[in-house]
Parts: C-alpha cells; structure tokens; sequence
C-alpha cells in the first residue's frame, strides 16, 4: 500500500460555490508548489483593475508604455505580498528570478516585466500582485473540509481562456457544473 503523501504542485484548485472566506470566493488557484511545508499559488481570475502599463509607470517612469502593456492585465493573486509581483508564463524562458514548473516557469523580476511589454517576451503569461499561501497541513485541512475542488492545471485556462470564464472553465475541466453544487456545507 502506498502511503506517500500526494501533492498537487501543477494543479488548479477551484473554490467549492460555500467558500466563505472573501478573498478566495469564487476564484480558481493555480498552484505553483505543495508539499509538506505547505503551498503557495496564484488566483488566476480575478483581474484587479490595473494593466502592465500602470505597472511600469512605476519601474520605468521616463519610459511610454508599449501597446502591448495596455492589454496585459494585472491579477490580484492572492491576499500575501501583495506588493510583489509575480509572472507565470511558459517555459523556457530564463529570467533573473526564474523557477521552472515544468512546461511553466514563475518568474519574479522585473526583467520579465519588460521583456513582455517590449514584445520579446513569452508570448504567454499572466501577471500577479500577490499570492496565496497556506501554512504546513493548511490546504489538506481545507480540502477534507470540502473548501474546493482540484484538477490537473490546463495552459488554455490559464492564459486563453477570459478571466470571467476562467472558474466555469475548470470547473467543467473536471466535469463538474458549479451551479449545480449546493452553497451549503456538510458531511456524510
């Protein structure tokens, strides 16, 4: 019998329709690492209203903000540090501050940044103010509670399908109509 813990690094977790808590109410988590020390992820839509060019009219105030850097939007990632960004973007890409998640890679310099809006960048990426975080056994507890749902993560979801699609998506990924669960909790 194999009794080695199962970790869910590369998977999507999807807030069940009783979520409670305000930031993770009706989000989709894309999660960049799990294991016994606790996890770390990304909300994947929830767009928090600023775009890559406010971003630099911070990092390169004499600079005028590509076009490119009009259409990135800028995600509220999670309630920690939300004052550090964070790009996930595919692979191969090496940057300053680069971790390779397999056929992904989260990037934390601001070298990433630039490269996306002059265009010489990943051609796909999303972008993070912010992450979510649990400490050891945190996210186990709230999965035996029934908090979400989880599933292997899908590139497509991540940065092609629209952000207000983004819940219904994984969700459907995994089979499940979310408006078809009860918002009410309990166990069997």
């Amino acid at each position: 019998m194999n009794t080695a813990p199962s970790y869910l690094t590369n998977h999507l977790l999807i807030a069940m329709p009783h979520m409670g808590d305000p930031n993770f109410a009706q989000t989709v988590i894309y999660l960049i690492e799990h294991s016994a020390q606790g996890a770390m992820g990304l909300v994947i839509n929830r767009p928090n209203g600023l775009d890559l060019a406010d971003v630099l009219e911070q990092l390169r105030p004499d600079d005028i903000p590509t076009p490119v850097s009009h259409e990135q939007p800028i995600y509220a990632g999670g309630p920690v540090q939300t004052d550090r960004g964070f790009v996930l973007h595919d692979g191969g890409w090496q940057f300053q501050a680069t971790l390779e998640l397999g056929e992904l890679a989260l990037s934390t310099s601001q070298d990433a940044l630039f490269a996306i809006a002059d265009g010489t960048g990943p051609a796909r990426s999303l972008i993070a103010l912010g992450y979510s975080g649990w400490d050891a056994g945190q996210l186990e507890a709230e999965l035996a509670d029934n908090a979400w749902l989880c599933c292997p993560s899908d590139a497509r979801i991540l940065f092609e399908i629209p952000a207000v699609q983004r819940l219904q998506a994984a969700a459907a990924h995994l089979g499940v109509d979310l408006s078809l669960l009860s918002s009410q909790v309990g166990h069997a």
